[in-house]
């Protein structure tokens, strides 16, 4: 009986996978698209499949904070606005360019997940998409991490004052920088 099953397993994946070929066929590979919904159920589902128990029922061990929430508030300003958009969008050039695109961190398939589920995402990174692994396998850096699950979990409700005092924090580029002294240096009469 195991052997018919079996057998009857490989013919099904093979026709899946013979199915696939033929109607992907002269697609190109492109990162411009978005993911069909199937595609993009399948990968939730293995990403779950794939995250250990153990990370899911991991609580935040950083207490929810004033403090925590502007640390985690200045990390994300500096890491991860250039895909997720200050506000948690995604709306970024490289957000909406990776594929799948960078999610919209506000929705509730992001806020749905557990702290521990959030933490293990931004420590190990999800395989196949834009997003990296941040951790760093030091206890500071662990901290930073709950801190920003804090700051995941407000990005619905950040105000025009927050997105304000993140534009501040976000890196700048040599030219940006020395644009901004050219302003500065007009705006006090001094010419270079």
């Amino acid at each position: 009986m195991n052997k018919k099953r079996l057998l009857w397993t490989g013919v099904a994946l093979a026709v899946l996978i013979g199915a696939t070929a033929v109607l992907t066929r002269g697609m190109g590979f492109t990162a411009r698209g978005n993911p069909s919904s199937l595609e993009a159920r399948l990968a939730l589902a293995a990403r779950r499949w794939a995250t250990p128990r153990s990370a899911t029922q991991q609580a935040n061990p950083v207490a929810a904070s004033a403090d925590a929430l502007k640390d985690g508030m200045a990390h994300w300003a500096d890491h991860c606005a250039t895909c997720h958009a200050n506000d948690g969008s995604g709306k970024t050039s490289i957000g909406r360019s990776l594929y799948p695109p960078a999610p919209d961190m506000r929705e509730p398939s992001t806020q749905t997940l557990s702290d521990g589920e959030l933490f293990y995402v931004i420590e190990r990174g999800v395989p196949f998409t834009g997003m990296p692994a941040w951790g760093t396998g030091t206890p500071g850096g662990e901290e930073d991490s709950w801190k920003l699950v804090h700051f995941i979990r407000h990005l619905p409700k950040l105000t025009p004052a927050d997105l304000a005092d993140m534009e501040k924090l976000n890196p700048k580029s040599a030219g940006q920088i020395e644009m901004e002294h050219q302003i500065q240096d007009f705006l006090k009469g001094r010419r270079r």
